[in-house]
């Protein structure tokens, strides 16, 4: 792509970061697109990005940003941490501390913006509960979960959190994890329900035990949002102490195993949650082609039921979408925010 491809990329994703509360990434962004200058090995691997460079493929602003993050979070750079939250910089100090770290830093950053970055939205759980209530109300019947997408498995584990939805207390009144969307719309599903049984893939998963691993996960949090980190370190210190393991594979093949499998006396759930479109079309048919296959085989003793939260054209947030078996009914059942900060909450019409 070229320079001025990669510069509209960091713009739009100053964009973004405004709109989802990051004013600092979003002046970080900017800082890039304006000032990025070519003749160093870090700015000419950015200008210079073989594939697209934007927030919807490889991510590029997303990539320098958590690259630089990195530094700062293993304390390997004092002025880049300075010019960093919670202190406030202004873009001079800010883009000469960048500057500087991009090239004394060259070879850690240049390894760095190889990968994707990955995150794993805890808050999105708070729009996931009342989908997973609503299929506990439908059937009367263990869960069983199966995530699509899972990094870390922060999502599977949603139970073990505490929420407040709608002015209504749910889940563990112990648990570190605390989470209360900003809620509209009807009352939220009454009831409770158990998982039997949970279960995620990913092609580059996340090991909450490792702590590379962790940093790696935090360093794509944007930096001024400091309560994002809090309640993703103490996410990844819950399922590091229940052990929990995301199966590294990828998303298909791994989903045709999944519904091979027969859950009698249980509800099958597969979800995901702003993964679904960053598989290539040809694994979107065939996954879909799977999901109906085993929804035909779907009976009351062994339902399936499939939620999704996932961006879609022409709509603030993203649609959570219920579909369930034997019936093969589906409904738009709320909008939530990417970053769960607010559910928008309709249920399930019967």
């Amino acid at each position: 792509m070229s320079p001025d491809t990669v510069r509209q990329a960091f713009i739009q994703q100053a964009q973004a970061c405004e709109a989802l509360g990051s004013p600092f990434t979003a002046q970080l962004s900017r800082l890039f697109a304006r000032r990025l200058k070519p003749g160093t090995a870090v700015a000419d691997r950015i200008l210079n990005w073989p594939g697209d460079p934007s927030p919807k493929a490889d991510s590029v602003p997303l990539r320098a940003a958590g690259c630089l993050h990195a530094l700062v979070l293993e304390g390997k750079d004092a002025a880049l941490t300075a010019a960093y939250p919670p202190c406030l910089a202004d873009g001079d100090a800010l883009w000469q501390a960048v500057a500087a770290a991009c090239i004394s830093h060259e070879g850690f950053i240049l390894e760095r913006l190889k990968s994707a970055p990955q995150t794993n939205e805890v808050r999105r759980s708070g729009a996931l509960l009342p989908g997973f209530l609503s299929v506990a109300n439908l059937f009367g019947k263990p869960l069983v979960l199966s995530e699509i997408g899972a990094s870390a498995g922060l999502n599977l584990q949603w139970d073990r959190y505490r929420y407040r939805l709608d002015g209504r207390q749910w889940g563990d009144p112990s648990s570190a994890v605390s989470i209360e969307p900003d809620w509209h719309g009807t009352r939220t599903p009454e009831g409770d329900t158990w998982v039997a049984e949970r279960a995620g893939c990913d092609l580059n998963p996340i090991d909450a035990s490792n702590p590379e691993h962790c940093l790696r996960m935090l360093s794509y949090i944007w930096a001024d949002q400091a309560d994002r980190l809090a309640r993703t370190r103490s996410a990844l210190q819950l399922a590091a102490s229940h052990n929990l393991r995301v199966q590294k594979a990828d998303a298909i093949d791994w989903l045709a195993e999944r519904l091979d499998r027969p859950f009698p006396g249980q509800v099958h759930v597969i979800f995901h949650t702003i993964a679904w479109q960053y598989l290539p079309k040809s694994s979107q048919n065939r996954g879909e082609a799977l999901i109906a296959d085993a929804g035909a085989r779907a009976t009351i003793d062994a339902p399936l039921g499939r939620l999704s939260l996932e961006a879609d054209d022409g709509h603030e947030g993203a649609a959570l979408s219920l579909q369930v078996w034997p019936s093969g009914e589906k409904q738009e059942i709320g909008r939530a925010d990417f970053h769960g900060r607010w559910v928008r909450w309709k249920g399930w019409a019967t």
